[in-house]
């Protein structure tokens, strides 16, 4: 019984290293993030691609308002995977800091100096009891002095910087996948048309238009600008990802990855 009581001491407590060295309650907020619907970024030659499924567990919902990718400023997108209302705290703390890093320096927050400011807030809820951590994973990528940078924050609160990655569900296996197919030297329309093929792989190769999101920032105008559907549209057709039969899509996309528990 004593061991027991001690094993759920170390389970409940944030601030309770385990005799191992482990933070569960760290553990189980990545556990959250698996469960949420794939997240794809990648790093081009010439720009940022920012990719996201999108699904709606419901026909009857307005696919605008599943909230995957988002704008921080002019030149930084996040795309984020897990529970939703907290990917949307972390966003708009990334927006009050660009506009505080704006005011105080007249000059654009860099994508490193943004990433690591939310990670160390994100690190902060690691360390104090009465908190729990952010049960969400984000991509923050953008264009910092004329190049492309793409990075990952984790619910520890540690950054990582790729050329490519996937967050969320079948994290592995797109993994794998992009380790076979991304190149050095692709351009943004390449890496467009990479992220889908990616986000696919957990699809069944079948993508809709309308349910999955992509935004780039390129180098030229350091704008992010998502893609409307019929130009998603276009490139799933021309690379033979949409659907044989739309019901049958309508039907796959039901209910998927713990959506039902606010997690995207």
């Amino acid at each position: 019984m004593q061991g027991q009581s001690q094993q759920q001491a170390y389970d409940r407590g944030i601030t309770i290293f385990s005799p191992d060295g482990r933070l569960y309650q760290v553990e189980y907020a990545r556990e959250a993030v698996k469960r949420g619907t794939a997240s794809v970024g990648i790093r081009a030659e010439d720009g940022v691609v920012l990719a996201a499924d999108k699904r709606a567990r419901s026909p009857l919902m307005e696919p605008e308002s599943i909230e995957k990718l988002h704008k921080a400023d002019d030149h930084v997108g996040v795309a984020s995977a897990g529970h939703v209302a907290d990917a949307r705290q972390l966003i708009d703390f990334a927006r009050r800091q660009a506009q505080m890093n704006q005011l105080r320096y007249g000059e654009p927050v860099g994508i490193e100096t943004l990433t690591k400011n939310i990670t160390d807030h994100i690190q902060q809820y690691t360390q104090v009891g009465g908190a729990r951590p952010f049960g969400v994973a984000l991509i923050v990528g953008g264009i910092e002095n004329g190049e492309p940078r793409l990075f990952e924050t984790d619910p520890s609160g540690t950054p990582y910087e790729w050329q490519a990655l996937s967050i969320g569900s079948d994290r592995s296996d797109l993994r794998d996948y992009l380790e076979a197919e991304y190149e050095e030297g692709l351009t943004v329309d390449d890496a467009v048309g990479l992220a889908l093929d990616t986000l696919a792989q957990s699809n069944d190769g079948e993508l809709t238009p309308d349910g999955v999101g992509v935004a780039t920032i390129t180098v030229d105008d350091e704008e992010y600008t998502e893609r409307p559907v019929d130009e998603i549209e276009a490139i799933l057709d021309e690379r033979d990802l949409l659907p044989a039969d739309d019901d049958e899509a309508d039907e796959s996309g039901d209910g998927e990855d713990g959506e039902s528990a606010g997690e995207e």
